[in-house]
């Protein structure tokens, strides 16, 4: 098993795709806290270590789009790839109601280095995976759960993400609607956020890109990650091919 902090699948894979997913892994490095965040193994299993299913689907979208992938080796209770290096909530110390008691007291010494160690090399790889690609399209995979505590459930089967370019979001968003799936635009939340991984890599360069939040109870087993990228790999060729990008 590789020590790196990131997972690069089919470098050499000849499609314009770049599947990228930030949170794929609820993995505690050995040198942080002790390798445990002081959470039980219930909530490390739960969506706020990582995004549940997302990491299946990045595979085999990957695979069938015959393009490159990008994923993560550490929890988003670390530090979260999807954040900018200023953002407050890069490294949570309460999330969904649970306090990380890992990171409650966790000070800029301690940041740092899980920037220098995790988040930098994840960031470094992406931009170089992406500059060897020459015009790559950025596809983000994420997920989201069916329902925050106390909250009302999410109907959205998935949701898009974009800001200011939606070449690729807004055709998307409307192939997927057309299969007759409640699709969230910008829902369940609107996804930019200044320095996030689609706004480094994707914005900053001009690069087309789509952000994909699938809902976790449809993606939680393999049957249903293999569904949902047999689903999208179609539509987002498509989308892709009559784009003229």
């Amino acid at each position: 098993m590789t020590n790196e902090p990131f997972e690069i699948i089919g470098a050499d894979r000849p499609g314009r795709w770049l599947v990228a997913c930030d949170h794929a892994m609820n993995m505690i490095p050995d040198w942080v806290h002790g390798g445990d965040l002081g959470l039980p193994a219930a909530d490390m299993d739960r969506h706020i270590a990582y995004d549940i299913g997302a990491a299946g689907v990045t595979r085999q979208l990957a695979t069938l789009l015959d393009s490159p992938a990008i994923l993560s080796r550490f929890s988003r209770l670390v530090c979260d790839p999807n954040r900018g290096e200023d953002d407050p909530t890069i490294m949570m110390r309460l999330y969904d109601g649970t306090i990380v008691p890992g990171n409650r007291n966790a000070d800029d010494v301690e940041k740092e280095e899980r920037l220098k160690r995790l988040y930098r090399p994840y960031h470094a790889a992406y931009a170089d995976l992406a500059s060897k690609m020459g015009s790559p399209i950025i596809c983000a995979v994420h997920s989201f759960t069916p329902r925050l505590n106390g909250r009302h459930p999410r109907p959205w089967e998935i949701g898009v993400l974009h800001a200011e370019d939606d070449r690729i979001a807004t055709p998307f968003i409307a192939a997927c609607r057309a299969q007759g799936w409640c699709t969230g635009d910008n829902e369940p939340y609107a996804g930019h956020l200044p320095g996030d991984a689609v706004d480094r890599h994707a914005l900053q360069h001009g690069r087309p890109n789509v952000l994909i939040e699938l809902r976790q109870d449809l993606i939680a087993d393999e049957a249903g990650q293999t569904l949902w990228a047999n689903r999208l790999a179609p539509i987002l060729s498509d989308v892709l091919a009559q784009s003229g990008l």
